[in-house]
């Protein structure tokens, strides 16, 4: 059994603690404590029945939380779980407005940062950190689903942004799999071109998915770790020197991404992958039971895109995210509630993880999947927290991102850095 190791628990609960510091306080639909003090009230009591809704954004998980639901339905007469699905990209967009009148979404989860901020903001959380399910979490991993003194949701996963990767076309090519710094990461690039395969497939046209490269380029280039809060905070800027390397770093990749790569939607580049066109996929672990479910047998490791000159800081990027939590403006909070502790035993956790091939935040999970076993050593690596997520306005991560893509599709690095740091200026 494989658990983050205790340097890496601190290490996470500092890094996520950035985000973790506005108050909780109830919104428009939000709750108020017992005794007239503001804030969130823990998810109301009573018999678990009826129908929950549970809103979230896996739908590659559809089937594992099919199993799960009928696992929690045989423990409590009555009572039904639905799903309610959306693509990443429109849950960030439209989850929020969504769940505000608790017809769906009584459960739900969020992502880390900006959404999980706009949701406390917006009063949408109950207070968990004294129900069941929260003792059943590693407390490093903790600190993404709290504000202040609150527990407000519970972080499920624990993921790793980085390029998977066929073992197997790499030992064709003879290219390595951890490039020490980025002469050798384009070296890599360049056997595995030599060797008639496309080198990296990236799903530029999905700007969720797209842009999880960012926190791979970004790790190492940026001179201090919350670079992502001091864009937006007009400290740091996109046209300084360190984030113009990082541009110029997007440039050198270029000829080795597949053709028409900024057009790109998810679906197709999982494709290229899966069926060994493609050496490397870059979006993430959270896609290695997608592409099993599409075909690939293949041995897949994780690549970090090392943009150092040798002396880089991080081995890689991880990420603790789908952030459960209950709806305070739910009808259903005791039933939401129960599927929630429910889902964060160790044994329904070891269940979702195995079949998902997805580490957990939920400690005493048993892995047996064969591919949370071979990646298992990197929740003990010196791994960056995904910094994309840092950013809590949307429409600056977007511009942010937006100017890698401008990049790849030609613009000079200059151009794509001063269009973007118009926009990051507008909303300062």
């Amino acid at each position: 059994m494989s658990q983050i190791s205790r340097r890496q628990a601190i290490a996470i609960l500092g890094a996520l603690g950035f985000g973790a510091t506005a108050a909780a306080c109830a919104g428009p639909g939000g709750s108020t404590a017992p005794g007239g003090a503001t804030g969130p009230a823990a998810p109301s009591t009573g018999a678990v029945t009826g129908k929950v809704s549970f809103a979230h954004w896996r739908g590659e998980d559809k089937a594992v939380f099919d199993e799960l639901i009928k696992r929690f339905a045989a423990m409590h007469d009555g009572v039904e779980v639905a799903q309610d699905i959306s693509t990443s990209n429109d849950y960030n967009a439209q989850a929020l407005q969504k769940l505000r009148g608790g017809s769906i979404g009584d459960a739900f989860a969020t992502f880390r940062g900006a959404q999980f901020k706009n949701f406390t903001d917006a009063g949408i959380y109950t207070e968990l950190k004294d129900s069941k399910a929260v003792g059943n979490y590693q407390d490093g991993l903790l600190s993404a689903g709290k504000s202040g003194e609150s527990q407000l949701g519970l972080p499920y996963q624990v993921v790793f942004p980085m390029p998977m990767a066929n073992v197997d076309l790499f030992d064709k090519a003879g290219a390595e799999l951890a490039p020490k710094d980025w002469d050798s990461f384009l070296a890599m690039c360049e056997k595995l071109a030599s060797s008639g395969v496309i080198p990296l497939s990236w799903p530029g046209g999905d700007v969720g998915n797209g842009g999880q490269l960012f926190n791979c380029m970004i790790a190492n280039n940026a001179p201090v770790d919350d670079m992502c809060a001091q864009i937006e905070q007009g400290k740091l800027k996109v046209t300084d020197d360190w984030f113009i390397k990082m541009l110029n770093q997007y440039k050198d990749m270029v000829p080795y991404l597949q053709p028409n790569a900024t057009g790109t939607a998810v679906e197709p580049a999982q494709n290229l992958f899966s069926q060994g066109q493609a050496a490397m996929l870059a979006t993430g672990s959270y896609h290695i039971a997608a592409v099993r479910g599409l075909g690939a047998q293949f041995p897949i490791e994780l690549v970090f895109p090392n943009t150092s000159d040798g002396n880089g800081k991080y081995e890689g990027v991880y990420n603790a995210t789908f952030i459960l939590g209950v709806n305070s403006a739910s009808k259903n909070q005791a039933a939401a509630a129960a599927w929630i502790d429910f889902l964060s035993e160790p044994e329904n956790a070891a269940y979702y993880a195995n079949q998902t091939a997805q580490h957990v935040a939920v400690k005493d999970v048993d892995y047996t999947n064969p591919d949370l076993k071979r990646l298992s050593p990197w929740l003990d690596k010196k791994t960056a927290l995904a910094a994309r997520f840092q950013f809590m306005n949307l429409d600056v991560r977007n511009a942010v991102e937006a100017s890698a893509t401008a990049v790849i599709s030609g613009t000079s690095p200059e151009q794509a850095a001063e269009a973007a740091q118009k926009i990051v200026d507008e909303r300062l």
